[in-house]
């Protein structure tokens, strides 16, 4: 069987690449279920879309669920490994074979896709805003000590902040670094990894999407598509879910003793709070869950937090020059897309594999 084209796979903008993503389901003759945004717009003034295409079988009992863009400007990689799978026969062929259903689901944060930012309209991370809403976040006050030397005033930020930031890594070390920033807060609108203070557009979408075509069965897959941690290329397979001792061995099994975890400090992910997972297991309490994010790397960790302190920096410095959004925008892509032959193979042959292996775990627990 022939193999996808890759270089056709991956794209440049959000745009480009919901075209192609529709492109191929359309080519499946797979039916495409369109959210549009209600006022964003994107960056080319394109509609800002949400879209999920169901392959095999609507009432399977199984379902692998495949999720992209859930960090916006990530999408790139995610999009890229879906719209190659639609044009990957084996895979295909495995999964109608198997009686387990896919759903391609494109560009969770359709926003930051667009405008090349992790997060969406309002400055939130869509993978912390996953929470209980009706009572009060915990603080993280670690945040709360870094933040202004994190998200400066001036950009380049002025030899204080990194001073600042220099010495808190040399008294706490990075790791406590990379979870006072990365945890989550929901302080600081203006600052980094901001879980909001109500669920999303795009958080509601998913739970609804979830309900219609999730809710009925007894197992789901999910693989939720990541960059920016790890080394160049290679993709960290990170337990998406609780910490769960069932859920945990299950998701060893299907996919390789090297399986991580930020609840027990095996993942170069710190512990996280909000996160996507929460869907699934509030609005298909009755199937069995199993989830991974896999993690690719694209640059250094110091690289892609200077990336994200400018983009944020730019978001709260809307009237900064034009050469300066483009330099930072320029940035902030590279920091969590690698548009390299390479990497695109590598994320595609580690993308292709866990699918696989997810068809053939869910395949071995059918009836």
């Amino acid at each position: 069987m022939t193999r996808p084209d890759l270089r056709a796979a991956f794209a440049a903008t959000y745009a480009d690449a919901r075209r192609k993503f529709l492109a191929g389901v359309r080519a499946r003759g797979m039916t495409v279920e369109s959210h549009v945004h209600p006022t964003a717009r994107g960056v080319e003034g394109e509609d800002l879309a949400i879209d999920v295409a169901l392959f095999g079988p609507a009432h399977a009992t199984s379902l692998l669920c495949l999720l992209s863009g859930t960090h916006g400007v990530e999408g790139f990689c995610g999009s890229g490994a879906q719209v190659g799978l639609l044009d990957d026969p084996a895979f295909l062929a495995v999964a109608e074979k198997c009686g387990v259903a896919v759903l391609f689901y494109h560009a969770v944060n359709p926003y930051g896709f667009s405008h090349l930012r992790r997060t969406n309209e309002d400055n939130v991370d869509m993978n912390r805003n996953f929470r209980d809403f009706s009572t009060a976040p915990l603080r993280n006050a670690a945040y709360a000590e870094v933040h202004d030397f994190i998200v400066p005033e001036t950009w380049p930020p002025a030899a204080e902040s990194e001073a600042r930031m220099m010495s808190f890594v040399a008294a706490r070390g990075a790791p406590a670094l990379q979870a006072a920033v990365t945890g989550g807060q929901c302080d600081r609108a203006d600052g980094l990894f901001y879980g909001g203070v109500r669920p999303a557009w795009s958080n509601d979408v998913l739970r609804a999407i979830l309900r219609e075509h999730a809710r009925a069965r007894r197992r789901l897959a999910w693989i939720d598509f990541h960059t920016g941690l790890g080394p160049y290329g290679h993709a960290e397979k990170i337990l998406s879910g609780p910490n769960d001792s069932a859920m945990i061995s299950r998701a060893r099994t299907w996919w390789g003793n090297d399986v991580t975890s930020f609840h027990d400090g095996s993942s170069t992910s710190a512990p996280l709070t909000g996160v996507n997972f929460e869907a699934p297991l509030a609005e298909c309490p009755e199937a069995e869950f199993t989830g991974i994010a896999l993690e690719y790397g694209t640059v250094s960790f110091v690289e892609a937090l200077q990336a994200l302190r400018a983009d944020q920096w730019l978001a709260n410095h809307p009237e900064a020059p034009e050469a300066t959004h483009r330099a930072i925008k320029r940035q902030i892509r590279d920091a969590f897309y690698c548009d390299a032959d390479d990497w695109k193979g590598m994320v595609y042959g580690q993308a292709r594999a866990a699918t696989f292996q997810a068809l053939r775990a869910l395949d071995e627990a059918l009836p």
